[in-house]
């Protein structure tokens, strides 16, 4: 991959990365996406160099340049985060050609909305059904199309991925009440099996599970002291990475495991 092309899929992730900070930040509290960003403890609105990705933040030492009130480390993660997702998507899936694009288009567009999910979950322990329903719709849509763009017709394993992923966490969110396991997960998991396929998607809902496990007593060993019985754990975002790690890296967690 040239070095312009590089840096131009991160730069255009660190540039919408910064966009979906705010999509998430004001999505169900009334808010629209009109109107200049602004300061969210003085009120004071930002100026264009206030608002360049990740260095805007480094530049003030993660303060706001009027009040001093300190800036949430979320906007240069996410942005970075993005960031690092739209290279890996461009190198995966470049748009060589029209057809090679409109996947590329595809991963863009769930990620943008995998990122605001991500947002949304971990501040507010709930995925929102219109983001999780277009996901779903997305993933299933693009499961008849092939990477020319001809109509196909999935197999009945591929149509019934989603699905058969999806059971094992309604089973826990309906027998717990949903203390065990949000709803909302199990609907994340249909697009996520719709997106990799039953195999693969059985392979990034365990790696969700190892890696949330292993980050949930890392995490309570460190804040040991302030940590609750009963401290609700958004596992979205862990759904959401063990995804991506196995569409870019194609681990076969079943084989390693056997």
């Amino acid at each position: 991959m040239p070095n312009i092309y590089i840096i131009f899929s991160f730069v255009l992730g660190t540039i919408i990365g910064s966009f979906l900070n705010v999509v998430a930040l004001r999505y169900n509290t009334g808010m629209t996406l009109r109107g200049r960003s602004k300061c969210f403890s003085c009120g004071k609105n930002l100026e264009w160099h206030e608002l360049i990705p990740v260095f805007s933040f480094l530049f003030q030492n993660g303060k706001c340049k009027n009040c001093k009130s300190k800036i949430s480390w979320q906007y240069p993660v996410i942005e970075l985060l993005a960031g690092v997702l739209f290279l890996m998507i461009f190198y995966y899936f470049p748009p060589i050609s029209f057809e090679s694009s409109i996947t590329t288009v595809f991963y863009i567009f769930i990620t943008c909305l995998l990122l605001i999910i991500t947002i949304y979950d971990i501040k507010h322990k709930i995925i929102p059904d219109l983001l999780v329903y277009t996901f779903i719709f997305v993933a299933f849509v693009k499961m008849f199309f092939a990477l020319d763009l001809s109509f196909v017709i999935p197999s009945t394993l591929e149509l019934l991925a989603g699905p058969i992923l999806a059971l094992p966490f309604l089973l826990l969110s309906l027998i717990s009440g949903g203390k065990w396991m949000g709803y909302a997960d199990s609907k994340l998991v249909v697009g996520i099996g719709w997106t990799l396929g039953l195999v693969a998607g059985i392979s990034s809902v365990v790696l969700a599970f190892w890696i949330g496990a292993i980050v949930s007593v890392i995490w309570t060993y460190v804040v040991f002291r302030k940590f609750k019985a009963g401290h609700e754990i958004p596992f979205g975002p862990y759904l959401i990475l063990g995804m991506y790690i196995v569409l870019f890296t194609g681990i076969n967690v079943i084989d390693f495991s056997i």
